[in-house]
Parts: structure tokens; C-alpha cells; sequence
């Protein structure tokens, strides 16, 4: 019965160990699915607002939405950029071809945590849309 006991306390401090080695790897995951879900839900509301011009009649282009290379807080670990194609020269929006819409593309980057700090490169999410002449 004591040998039994043993055994099983050896067995139940080997999963401990194995559990407790993966903790560091899924909080950083955990982590990184936050950052990536902010930085989507900021290219996003970015593209609402570029939706939201009335443009018609006035030349929507990057001029009207200047790069940020720092947001305020909470975000100021993101960096944003609008990209604004017209689709009447090339290179065209696929096979659109019209003056009246535009293409607009939106990177929001970031620096994901590591588990030594801030990782040494960038990561980017990228959200692209037409938005047409009202």
C-alpha cells in the first residue's frame, strides 16, 4: 500500500511538472490573441470612420488621414496607416475600373510580447475595402 502511494504521488508530480512547463507558452499565446484581436478591432474602426467621409465632391486620399505613428492610451504599443488607391488609374482595384470608388486599405502594427519582453520585429493586420462615391 505504501508502495502504491508513491507511486501514485510520482505520478501526479510528473503531470504537475508537465502542466506547469506549458503554462508559460499559453499565457503568451493568450497574449498574442489579445494583442492580434486589438490591432483587428483598430483597423476596423479605422475603416468606419474612412466609410463615415462624405467624400462625394471632395478628393478622399491619405492627405485627409495622416499616419499615427503612436495611438494614445490604451493603445500606444499600435501604430496606424491608411492607404488610399483610386480605382480609375492603374494599378486598379482588381477588375474595378471607376473614379467613383476607392480602395482603402488600413495597417495597424504592433510588437508582440515574447517571454523575454517585446519581440524584436513588428507584426501588421491588414484590413482592405472599396468604398464607393456618395
Amino acid at each position: 500500500m505504501l508502495l502504491e502511494a508513491i507511486a501514485a504521488a510520482g505520478i501526479v508530480a510528473l503531470g504537475l511538472v508537465a502542466f506547469l512547463s506549458g503554462l508559460p507558452t499559453a499565457t503568451m499565446a493568450v497574449s498574442e490573441g489579445a494583442q492580434l484581436s486589438t490591432a483587428t478591432f483598430l483597423a476596423a474602426s479605422r475603416l468606419e470612420e474612412v466609410r463615415g467621409l462624405a467624400w462625394s465632391g471632395v478628393a478622399l486620399d491619405t492627405r485627409a488621414l495622416p499616419d499615427e505613428p503612436a495611438l494614445a492610451e490604451p493603445y500606444a504599443g499600435y501604430s496606424r496607416q491608411v492607404r488610399i488607391a483610386d480605382c480609375s488609374v492603374p494599378p486598379r482595384c482588381g477588375a474595378i475600373a471607376s473614379p467613383l470608388i476607392r480602395q482603402v486599405t488600413v495597417t495597424v502594427a504592433y510588437r508582440p510580447l515574447t517571454a523575454s519582453g517585446l519581440a524584436g520585429e513588428s507584426k501588421a493586420v491588414t484590413l482592405t475595402t472599396l468604398v464607393a462615391s456618395r
